[in-house]
């Protein structure tokens, strides 16, 4: 009688660089969570939004998209400006006048799903040819030092608080 598959919890490298690639691993795994909270939202979830000033899963998914090409471009490349098909994708700012994000309604799951998987791609294959030493290099911005490692991690956190808020969206939801 064989064993029933055993789920494997690690994280196996997706880059040369071991370490790097872990990290890349991480990245890959925490959007899988994302993805399973995901697979119950409805069309009407996506720009629900509570009595409370809160925001919608759809806008949430934008900003997670934004905030990751931004930390990447910016931060860690120092580019000015975004290649084209990323202003195409990413066509608002992250937030508006008051402070608060930008309010990104009336658009298909599977268009905030594209967006994700494009704007991951591309930093995946940004990142996976960086050297341990590159990884861990900081670089100089106008307000703060960054290392591409600091950057990976709080877009880990970034994701998994987002995550959680997309999750209490879609059960309040629910439960009204």
């Amino acid at each position: 009688m064989s064993e029933p598959l055993r789920e494997q919890l690690t994280l196996e490298p997706i880059a040369d660089a071991p370490e790097v690639g872990r990290w890349l691993s991480a990245l890959e795994d925490g959007r899988r969570e994302t993805l399973r909270e995901l697979e119950t939202v409805t069309a009407e979830m996506l720009d629900w939004r509570t009595d409370a000033p809160l925001n919608s899963i759809g806008t949430l998914l934008y900003h997670i998209a934004l905030i990751e090409a931004d930390w990447l471009l910016d931060d860690i490349q120092g580019r000015d400006h975004y290649p084209d098909w990323l202003n195409e994708i990413l066509p608002y700012p992250d937030r508006d006048g008051t402070g608060a994000l930008i309010r990104v309604d009336d658009q298909p799951l599977s268009r905030h799903l594209d967006r994700l998987g494009r704007v991951r791609s591309f930093v995946l294959d940004e990142l996976k040819p960086m050297s341990v030493l590159d990884f861990h290099t900081v670089r100089a911005r106008q307000c703060y030092d960054v290392s591409p490692a600091w950057v990976v991690h709080h877009l880990l956190q970034h994701e998994a608080e987002h995550r959680s808020h997309i999750a209490w969206l879609r059960d309040s939801y629910r439960r009204g």
